[in-house]
């Protein structure tokens, strides 16, 4: 089983205020890990710079001109009042963008099984006229519209295992019956959004919320019983993750109690169901994980079960 792992120094330019929890330094700890022998037969390609027009996949002409005109000479700008831009912010966005659809093209022509994308900024949160939460442009939704466009998929899944609702996600697939997204996350908490009653106009949106202090144990009961099969029933031709890890127990910025063994568990459940429904066929993208010793072991389990080991 071949696994992508797709990578670039210009996640490391995206600057943000000293103490800001989405920082340089979760690229390179990952870096770090992904070094370790068992990856050595990972295929490894740095993201190509995708053009501006790529986020209109998921994002009006004008909130993507609205972006690239925010990016600063020097220094920092505040987009809301935890998102910000640097000179290399656009550079990574676009990076992050480019990695996304190169990991669609690759896993889609079946020239590698599955493919691992370790960019920032993240993208779930960023809706579609509106960029929050550190994220500017959403990847994910970026991936699943480019594997419509570009190779016919006729349904796409998203599955989010971040500990925060992918309210971005859900925004712009609301009312687009081809792409379902499905996300487990803690409520309450940032955004606000995720209750099980967020169906979408097509009941394709599928929220599975959890609460402070829930371990394994329960998310894989949440994951098992709420997630899976919806996803199964919907039949996707790809499914694209979500992969934030800061549902780990280490995490600062919430409160559930998962483990890496967890990361590794969801994702040997994904891609068994991909296994069954569509080739197998799955592109990950880093999202959220905020302590950088939880998301080293969390990143490295989640891929080594990517690569079948």
């Amino acid at each position: 089983m071949t696994t992508l792992y797709l990578c670039h120094p210009a996640s490391l330019d995206h600057n943000t205020p000293p103490g800001h929890p989405e920082r340089a330094d979760r690229i390179r700890v990952i870096e770090r890990a992904l070094e370790d022998e068992r990856f050595a037969a990972l295929v490894r390609e740095q993201a190509p710079l995708a053009d501006l027009a790529v986020a209109g996949l998921a994002h009006p002409e004008n909130y993507v001109a609205a972006i690239a005109a925010a990016a600063p000479d020097e220094g920092l700008v505040g987009i809301d009042s935890d998102t910000v831009m640097s000179p290399g912010s656009l550079e990574a966005a676009r990076r992050a963008l480019g990695a996304a659809v190169r990991a669609v093209d690759e896993v889609m022509g079946g020239h590698v099984a599955n493919a691992f994308a370790a960019m920032r900024p993240p993208g779930h949160h960023a809706e579609r006229e509106r960029a929050m939460g550190f994220c500017l442009f959403n990847t994910a939704a970026v991936a699943a519209r480019h594997a419509r466009k570009a190779h016919g998929a006729a349904r796409v899944a998203i599955v989010d295992w971040d500990v925060h609702h992918g309210n971005g996600s859900q925004d712009i697939f609301w009312d687009d019956a081809s792409v379902m997204y499905a996300s487990t996350h803690q409520m309450p908490l940032f955004p606000g959004t995720g209750a099980a009653s967020e169906r979408g106009e097509h009941d394709t949106i599928v929220n599975v919320p959890l609460h402070a202090g829930d371990d394994g144990d329960t998310f894989r009961e949440a994951f098992t019983h709420g997630v899976l099969p919806r996803l199964d029933a919907f039949r996707p031709d790809l499914i694209v993750i979500s992969a934030g890890f800061d549902a780990h127990w280490r995490d600062p910025l919430a409160n559930l109690k998962l483990t890496e063994a967890d990361f590794a568990w969801a994702t040997r459940e994904v891609m068994g169901l991909a296994d069954r429904r569509c080739g197998g066929r799955v592109v990950s993208l880093l999202e959220g994980g905020y302590d950088l010793i939880g998301l080293s072991k969390s990143v490295a389990a989640h891929v080594e079960t990517l690569m079948g080991r």
